[in-house]
């Protein structure tokens, strides 16, 4: 059955601050016309140019997915192209008033609510699909992560991390009906980080905006008596700090069991996205982050590079 493209019926915004630049933001999702494709544009340069979403811009993997074009850069564009690819919307113009997207509450939930409530319209143009026909694997021994791709009847995704900490364990996600499950089962999943890499990541300049209300905060050591003070500062927060029974930082309740495990699939489908066409195809991953991702979409545009080329001309 061929499926027509989609966009949305009227522009809808979302405000707040960037994850990692910390700065105030407005993100406004726009209809778009037919093979427009996925597009970003910043508002608060002058004369900014279009910039497409295409694996070959993505300039740094760091803790996020960066994009630039014509020396225009967008940090941390994952959540909001997870959004739209999850929700199947094919054409949109997305607007940011500064150099990232507003974090939310870590999760791609917003996003999706907004645009939901903008309504999804039909187009007359057929939808322009990358059929996987054949394998393509990406494998780091030393990491032990392991993404494939194999032929299947629509776009489906399964995940699978493992941590030696009782918060994580083993967890397994499965997606098979992206249009039906991805608003519910996965773009509530919050972003999630360790509780011993928060002052590296503070010292490498990210998470400027990040609070214990926009990410789960896994506690992976001994919180000691001096250093609660300082992580009350890092956090910019009053209150006091334990470490939760659940393993989570104060002990914030886990929207689903497996939470991590479904934010990890959340990224993964957002950088998918980067390929500049959806994909019919199931794409199984173990253990990847975004430098894996954005390596195995490389080898995808590489392996399909003529199919792709037709797809957009």
């Amino acid at each position: 059955m061929i499926r027509n493209q989609w966009t949305i019926k009227t522009p809808v915004s979302c405000k707040g601050i960037g994850l990692h630049t910390g700065v105030d933001s407005t993100i406004t999702f726009k209809p778009a016309p037919e093979n427009y494709g996925i597009r970003f544009l910043r508002t608060d340069i002058n004369n900014c140019p279009e910039i497409k979403v295409d694996i070959d811009h993505v300039v740094d993997i760091s803790r996020g997915t960066t994009i630039e074009e014509q020396g225009v850069r967008i940090h941390t564009v994952e959540h909001a192209l997870a959004a739209v690819s999850g929700l199947r919307i094919d054409n949109v113009l997305i607007e940011l008033s500064s150099k990232e997207p507003p974090v939310m509450d870590g999760s791609a939930k917003d996003f999706v609510e907004c645009l939901t409530k903008s309504g999804l319209v039909e187009q007359t143009a057929p939808r322009k699909v990358l059929n996987i026909t054949h394998v393509v694997n990406y494998s780091d021994s030393d990491k032990e992560i392991d993404i494939h791709v194999i032929p299947s009847n629509r776009f489906r995704v399964t995940f699978m991390v493992e941590y030696p900490l009782p918060a994580l364990g083993t967890q397994y996600e499965a997606i098979y009906n992206m249009e039906e499950d991805f608003a519910k089962e996965v773009a509530p999943a919050r972003t999630f980080c360790f509780l011993s890499e928060i002052e590296m990541l503070k010292e490498q300049g990210l998470i400027k905006g990040g609070t214990l209300d926009n990410a789960l905060v896994i506690v992976d050591k001994k919180i000691a008596e001096n250093d609660v003070e300082h992580l009350r500062e890092l956090f910019n927060i009053e209150e006091n700090l334990i470490s939760g029974a659940n393993g989570i930082l104060n002990g914030k309740v886990l929207r689903f069991k497996n939470e991590p495990v479904r934010h990890k699939t959340l990224d993964l489908i957002g950088d998918l996205a980067l390929l500049g066409v959806p994909i019919q195809g199931h794409v199984t991953a173990a253990r990847s982050g975004h430098a894996s991702n954005v390596e195995f979409v490389k080898m995808i545009k590489e392996t399909y590079k003529k199919e792709i080329e037709a797809l957009r001309s």
